[in-house]
């Protein structure tokens, strides 16, 4: 440990910061041995652009293993040729207490990452497993909050799967409206940090979606544009220790002076395909009402 991670281990929390607790999770990642930029589906993404595949190999690695440093599990999908998109495992599906539905691409670019996922899913134990009937791309628009799924509209996801994804479930879903096409899934604006807090970005919502957030969760972090736009709030929280991009440099301080602790990372290569640390990384979320994985 650092001197200046013992100074943070060691120091008071802030008046109404309480401790936070670190609870070991279940992770899905897909190695990016297939990367690449071939298309613009997003603002993000440039062809022209090079993309260093090796370099973008070695982040996820690094990633990957600073989870597992933390005590997390890692199970890993493995890439398929043509799918460089499959890197972002998060878009795969949506799992909590033991149930999966697995995702339904809005682009044809990407679409068939739906079927791979799926077969990986039902070699699994789960409870019950389906494909969504409505376009969804998992966990990068619904975003597990405990009591609650927060899910993103306007760009991918539409009310629809919002109605769908809260039957199956059987937990209630709040609609968030996207408005800034940079922000073209929930979780490139919004991150949960653990059931009762979250951070996002305002101007990325509809002023219903902000005055929705607002009420809440009235003490959420609010990231600045840049904070946003490193992809800060594409982030991995088990509830005391936060994963996210180390250029998001205010949003890093606010979750510490919050009682998280931070955990940096390099994103940047798999960054040109629009994705950060929360995309390549899909929950097999608990209930908090059950026993199931």
């Amino acid at each position: 440990m650092t001197a200046a991670a013992r100074l943070r281990a060691n120091a008071p929390l802030a008046a109404g910061v309480h401790a936070r607790v670190a609870t070991p999770r279940r992770y899905v990642m897909c190695r990016p041995d297939h990367f690449e930029v071939a298309y613009a589906i997003n603002p993000w993404m440039d062809p022209a652009a090079p993309v260093d595949r090796a370099r973008a190999l070695a982040q996820w690695e690094i990633l990957r293993a600073v989870l597992e440093e933390h005590g997390h599990t890692v199970e890993t999908v493995p890439g398929a040729p043509g799918l460089p998109d499959m890197v972002f495992a998060a878009n795969s599906g949506i799992v909590i207490g033991g149930h999966a539905l697995s995702a339904r691409f809005a682009h044809p670019e990407r679409a068939a990452e739906g079927p791979a996922f799926h077969a990986w899913f039902a070699a699994r134990e789960l409870r019950s497993l389906a494909v969504a009937s409505e376009t969804n791309e998992g966990e990068g628009d619904f975003a597990f909050a405990g009591s609650r799924i927060l899910a993103g509209a306007g760009f991918r996801c539409s009310l629809s799967a919002h109605a769908e994804v809260e039957r199956y479930f059987d937990l209630p879903v709040v609609s968030l409206e996207l408005v800034d096409p940079r922000f073209y899934h929930l979780d490139t604006a919004l991150t949960v940090l653990d059931d009762t807090t979250v951070a996002y970005y305002p101007p990325a919502f509809s002023p219903a979606a902000r005055d929705t957030l607002a009420a809440l969760y009235p003490d959420a972090i609010r990231a600045d544009e840049n904070d946003a736009v490193r992809f800060g709030l594409n982030a991995v929280s088990d509830g005391h220790h936060v994963f996210l991009d180390r250029g998001a440099t205010n949003l890093i301080a606010a979750v510490g002076a919050r009682g998280f602790t931070p955990v940096p990372v390099d994103m940047s290569e798999l960054r040109k395909g629009g994705g950060g640390v929360k995309c390549c990384v899909l929950e097999l979320h608990t209930r908090r009402d059950t026993t199931a994985a």
